[in-house]
């Protein structure tokens, strides 16, 4: 039993590796786990955003470069927080994207 989610734990933690990438693949992948599936949707969710954000303040001179400077800082922080949690067994809930993915988890049960 231990084993077992350990090994969900190392899953859950390997829905960030790769960010929307991994994360889609363990929404694919994964049937049975809530718990990786939630850190897959909430990996898919924030850096699938965060790439999206990225590439749109890319077109803005200076001050686009600047806040996306930033942002990629910002996300380089929650990515090892969130492979940690995610590790150590946390079901860690961002505040706004966690949300977002609980209620995009509960629709694809429906």
């Amino acid at each position: 039993m231990a084993g077992e989610k350990s090994n969900e734990n190392l899953m859950g933690a390997a829905t960030y590796l790769l960010g929307f990438i991994t994360g889609i693949i363990f929404l694919l992948v994964e049937k049975e786990s809530k718990f990786v599936r939630f850190h897959a949707m909430q990996s898919t969710i924030l850096f699938g955003g965060a790439f999206i954000l990225n590439i749109v303040l890319g077109f803005i001179p200076v001050l686009g470069w600047l806040v996306g400077l930033l942002l990629s800082f910002a996300v380089f922080v929650l990515w090892v927080v969130l492979m940690w949690k995610a590790f150590q067994g946390e079901m860690y809930k961002l505040p706004y994207v966690g949300k977002i993915a609980e209620e995009q988890l509960a629709k694809m049960t429906k």
